[in-house]
């Protein structure tokens, strides 16, 4: 695998950690805002706090009905909490290069479940929505970025598990 990371040149090396850079700060971001709720409106007013449950309810695609009979099985608290846990491990990961390919299979699974809970089937603008998908979307759009991370193993470029691998070698 090294060999065909000397193949790579600088630029792609620098592009390939951008892209696990930026993706593990939006699930570290995502993480932190989910943690972080309820917080204070600019205006001195308490924001209601996170939670999936209207976001699981309005639903509608191929997974809808499994995390909706979750939601009204009481399990919401449950799966909020690992919601919560699962973006900032996913993101620390990322961002850090720390079991970068565990990080990135775990990106790839929760983007997966986002993706199948709404997968854009209308095509038209909808409301709250800030575009018009139909099949593709952001979430699906990261998901392939996340592959990408996937086939070229970034923490081998940078990161913690860079130095780690460095100091078993040096270590055997």
């Amino acid at each position: 695998m090294s060999e065909n990371l000397n193949r790579l040149s600088s630029f792609q090396q620098f592009a390939l950690v951008a892209l696990r850079t930026v993706i593990g700060w939006h699930f570290l971001y995502e993480a932190y805002y989910k943690i972080a709720s309820p917080a204070w409106s600019p205006v001195g007013g308490p924001l209601t706090p996170w939670t999936s449950a209207g976001y699981l309810k309005g639903a509608t695609g191929p997974l809808a009905k499994l995390f909706q009979k979750l939601v009204n099985a009481g399990w919401t608290l449950s799966l909020d909490r690992s919601v919560k846990v699962a973006l900032l491990l996913i993101g620390l990961s990322l961002l850090l290069g720390l079991f970068t390919r565990y990080g990135a299979i775990a990106a790839l699974f929760f983007l997966s479940l986002f993706y199948l809970l709404y997968v854009p089937t209308v095509g038209v603008p909808q409301p709250n929505a800030e575009g018009t998908y139909l099949i593709v979307n952001k979430t699906l759009i990261e998901a392939f970025a996340v592959i990408v991370l996937l086939a070229f193993d970034t923490g081998r470029i940078a990161g913690l598990d860079l130095l780690l691998r460095r100091k078993r070698s040096v270590i055997a």
